[in-house]
């Protein structure tokens, strides 16, 4: 069984904030794939389906972003699943806005849901690491996280995003370095096309 986690902060105040994209992500992949509605369990909301063929079951912590492995690790010890099955949607500082990268472990690059994860799991998951920008200091940060996306960016790249990671993420279920790397490809693909070329007949 595969567990999808999409990280973010619960509640209405929240929900358009950059720090819950990883959210955005996982509503709309349990949309498209046919998922059951969301119901509460492991501290969090639910919803079960297939990817790919395989088992998933997709959270969303309803923790706060601090306390995020606590509900994380409550689904994955109960459903035994294997760290390498454990698939992490959240916001990335370090990639510029539109990016998507997927790596496993690492270290936690100043963000508490993957520093609270990694404690209560280990860090040998997988992320999609959805870039989000950094706002150039620090001590903007805070602030930056917990701001709603800009008019510009809802209207601009980031349903793109979302729309591509939803489409795609079929390739994260086979846990491989090919299927990841597919999953990237084609993610960026459909975010930036390249530009048609033009007829050569006229």
């Amino acid at each position: 069984m595969l567990l999808l986690v999409g990280l973010g902060n619960p509640g209405p105040r929240h929900a358009a904030q950059r720090h819950n994209v990883g959210f955005m992500a996982v509503d709309l992949l349990v949309r498209r794939h046919g998922f059951s509605a969301w119901r509460k369990r492991f501290q969090g909301e639910v919803a079960e389906g297939t990817l790919d063929g395989q088992r998933a079951l997709a959270l969303k912590p309803m923790t706060y972003m601090n306390d995020s492995g606590q509900s994380v690790g409550e689904a994955a010890r109960f459903h035994k699943i294997a760290l390498s099955d454990v698939i992490v949607f959240h916001d990335e500082l370090d990639l510029a806005p539109g990016k998507v990268r997927v790596k496993t472990g690492g270290g936690a690059g100043g963000h508490n849901g993957i520093r609270d994860i990694d404690a209560h799991l280990g860090n040998d998951y997988r992320r999609v690491r959805i870039g989000i920008g950094h706002p150039g200091h620090k001590d903007l940060v805070y602030g930056y996280v917990l701001q709603d996306f800009s008019k510009a960016e809802r209207e601009s790249w980031l349903p793109r995003v979302l729309d591509a990671i939803a489409s795609e993420a079929p390739l994260l279920a086979s846990g491989g370095k090919v299927g990841d790397e597919k999953f990237m490809s084609r993610v960026a693909h459909l975010v930036n096309p390249p530009p048609e070329k033009p007829d050569k007949k006229g």
